[in-house]
Formats: C-alpha cells, structure tokens, sequence
C-alpha cells in the first residue's frame, strides 16, 4: 500500500484524570515502555518520524524529553478543549510553519498502544480505496457500554450516518453492537475545511472531533467505517490502571506466545514478565516467574531458570542462568554459566565459558573466557583476564572514599580464597595470591605474593586459663 501521502497525529494532550495518578497518562507504561511509545512504534510502519505530529498538553515537557529520542513533531496544546481543539492546533500549526499539509491524516490516541502496523496499514488502504473524507476504525467489544456508537446507513454499508455518544443514545440505538475506536484517517482539505465549524455546545464545553463526522455528511463527503479484524484489545485505551494492566497482560502473552512460535520454550508464560522488545533466539527455555525486560537480547540454547531478572542485557548462545540470578545492563559471552542468586550490575561484560557463582557480584568488570568467580566474592571495576581462578570470599577494594580504582588481574593467575585486593592494583600473568591476603601491592608475574600476619600457636593455652581463671562472685 502507498502511505507516502499520509502524516500521522497522535492525541497525546490529555491528563487521564481517572488513573489518579501525577504522571502524564501517554507517559504509563505497559510491555515495558510507555504507551506513546507504543504508538509512535506503530505511526512509524505508516509514515516517517517526520510526518509525525505528537499533540502534547499536559506535562508537555516531560512528554517531549521522554520521546523525543523518536524523532517526531510536537505541536502543543496548551489548553486541552477536546479532541477537535487539539487538531485545531495542528492545523494551526501547519499555517504558522508555513508547512504544506499531508494529503490525508491518520489520527491516532497516544493511550492505544495494542494496536497493529497491519490495522492501520488495513484503514488507510480502506480509507484510499473508498475516497472518503472520513474513515473511522471501529470494533464490537462484548459489552459497548460507555463507548460511543457508530451508526451505519444499513448493517452491510460501509457509510456512517453518525457517531453518537453513550449518554446521547436514543432507546433503541442501546443496543447498537459497533464502538468508535478514536482512531481515523480523514482527507486533510476536508477535515480542515470542517474544524472552525466545530461547536463547544455539550456537556463538557469541549470541541469534539466526532462532531466532524456529522459535518461532512451534511455538506455530501463520504464518511465510512471500517470494523477491525483484530482483538477488540487492540483498539481499546486505557482509563484506569486496571484497565492499563489488562492491556499489559495481553502484550506481555502476545509477546510470549511470539517467542514461542519461533522456537523458544517458555514454561508457565502467564507467570513470565516479558518485555515487548526482547529478543530471543530458538531452544531457549525459560522458567516459570522470570523477567526479562528492557532491550535484552539473547541467543539461542540458552536456559534461565526460575526468579531470574535480566534487563537491557546481551547475552549469547548456550548460555546458563541458574535459580534468582539479576543481570543488569551487561554483557554474557556465550556458554558462561551464572547464579545461583549471581548480581551482575551494569557494564559487567562476562566472557566465553566464564563461570559467575553463588553469591558473586560484579559491577563494571571485564572478565576473560573460561575465567571463574564460583562463590560468594565482590569484584568490582576489575579487568580480568581469561583463565582465572578467584577464590571464595575475594574483594576487590575500588573505592578509597572518593574515587574508584582499577583492579587488573593477568591470564591463568590464582587468587586464593577470602583474598582482599587493595585497589588501584596489578597482578600479574599465573601469579599466585595465597589466601587470607591482603594485596596492597603490584605483584608480578609468575609471583607468589602473601600478605596475612604470621600465625601463632601456644599448645596448653586453654588448660592453663581455666585453672588460673577466678570464680564467678555469682
């Protein structure tokens, strides 16, 4: 389908007052990032970020700074008057910039974020196709009560008579079945022909874009509807936070049941918190209750076991990842195994065959293939090289208070157990640090460094205190 004629406005103005919440409501999140950035995903299969037009209002700023990283317009609605004002605003806008408009707009609500590149490539083929002015998305939700009403000339026409709102329905218009969705493709002479004519005279003394529906049909354009052939989910919005994690739970398993037919076994999907941006390759298997979340991509063979929480990490092929371990912004070489209950903080990049162990945490460490770290160690800002062993209990010491240091440890060296690494410190290649150390120190390679006091031992020590020991006064 050619959509080059196409721009795209997303209403994005609105408060969400229902949610209760201070947040800006396009701004809540679902699938793991928020619901504007779910539709501008989907504007941008349609028209380039360019001819995007986010119609900002409330919290405007905050708005822009978190999407505009997408690269699309911002036209501000400073006082929210309705659906009709905000694209008063947008024609407004054009006139001021001095921009020629798009030959047709889709018109979409930045609160809608199930819904489909292949719906709104589906409405704007209909939409071209039956030369409208007007084409409006529709759907028929088990229960339509509280949504308004689209009125056809007959059941099998696509021609629209009216929009009419819930509270506006006569008797015998109840039980109309098919619901305005909100989103529309409207041909932009007419529509902007049409929206000074728009009327505040409602209940809410708001400017409604539903009102230009009416409009063009008394002035002989063509105003149709087309139903949706998707889930009614994927049309609907989002008014209160349990409606927001409804819709969350139908992405998080659309996610899922995705995966899964590329080949990844997931066990328990429902009790699985999968963002809709990871990526992962075939024959992984995930666990029941694990969260993979963010931009995270991982290969393929790999296993993540239960209670285990991944976010924005890369991680490689046949890859283990046992029982609570949490991996934050880094990076798993393929065959590294992890956990249980291993912490990897942000910028731990983990190399080939590495092993992480219980109770290890790294933070901006570089660890080199077939390296192992199996118990209950700290290593931070450290350079590791490959073939290393680090004992139980080994500390990098980075900080002195102020500043952080560098730990760099050469290929094949052996840090004993409950080791204390003073940094900023080198140890060299296949040196040894014996156990119990406190390395203050470079030591070279090929070295055997200790740093623990000399112990002493007095036999009979015991027996001599208990006899010369006074009684208790008790």
């Amino acid at each position: 389908m050619e959509t080059s004629s196409f721009g795209i406005a997303i209403m994005a103005a609105g408060k969400g007052t229902r949610l209760k919440s201070r947040r800006p409501k396009v701004l809540h999140e679902i699938g793991g990032q928020s619901l504007l950035l779910h539709v501008i995903a989907a504007a941008k299969t349609i028209a380039p970020a360019s001819q995007i037009f986010c119609i900002i209002g409330h919290e405007a700023d905050q708005v822009r700074a978190a999407v505009a990283s997408t690269g699309v317009s911002f036209v501000l609605q400073a006082d929210q008057r309705g659906t009709g004002h905000a694209l008063q605003q947008l024609k407004a806008h054009f006139i001021a910039t001095g921009q020629t408009p798009p030959e047709n707009l889709l018109v979409l609500s930045g609160d809608v974020p199930l819904i489909k590149p292949s719906t709104l490539e589906e409405l704007c083929a209909f939409h071209l196709a039956q030369r409208a002015a007007m084409t409006i998305l529709t759907a028929t939700p088990p229960n339509p009560t509280g949504y308004g009403r689209v009125l056809r000339s007959s059941d099998a026409a696509p021609e629209v008579t009216a929009i009419v709102e819930q509270k506006s329905l006569k008797p015998d218009q109840l039980n109309a079945p098919e619901i305005n969705s909100g989103i529309y493709c409207f041909r932009t002479s007419a529509l902007f022909t049409h929206l000074d004519s728009l009327s505040t005279t409602n209940a809410h003394g708001e400017f409604y874009l539903t009102d230009v529906a009416a409009l063009l049909v008394a002035d002989n354009q063509r105003v149709v509807a087309l139903k949706s052939s998707g889930s009614v989910d994927e049309v609907l919005g989002a008014n209160t936070i349990e409606e927001m994690m409804h819709l969350d739970a139908a992405m998080r398993l659309a996610t899922a049941r995705r995966l899964m037919a590329q080949g990844v076994t997931i066990f328990r999907p429902e009790t699985c918190v999968i963002d809709a941006q990871v990526e992962i390759g075939p024959d992984t298997v995930i666990e029941p209750y694990v969260q993979i979340l963010g931009s995270t991509k991982v290969g393929s063979d790999c296993r993540f076991a239960s209670y285990t929480v991944v976010q924005d990490a890369q991680i490689g092929d046949k890859v283990l990842l046992r029982n609570g371990c949490i991996v934050l912004q880094s990076t798993i070489g393929s065959g590294a195994k992890l956990g249980p209950y291993a912490h990897l903080r942000p910028e731990s990049e983990i190399g080939e065959e590495a092993h992480i162990g219980n109770f290890v945490e790294t933070k901006k460490v570089k660890m080199g293939r077939g390296s192992k770290a199996n118990h209950l160690s700290y290593l931070g800002d450290s350079t590791i090289g490959s073939g290393v062993n680090i004992g139980a209990g080994t500390i990098t010491c980075n900080y002195d208070g102020t500043h952080k240091h560098q730990t760099v440890i050469g290929n094949n060296a052996f840090i004993g157990s409950n080791s204390t690494l003073v940094a900023p410190i080198n140890i060299g290649d296949e040196a040894y640090i014996a156990a119990a150390s406190c390395i203050t120190e470079d030591v070279p390679a090929d070295a055997l460094s200790l740093g623990r006091s000399r112990q002493t031992t007095k036999p009979g020590w015991v027996s001599n205190r208990k006899r010369t020991q006074r009684p208790s006064c008790d």
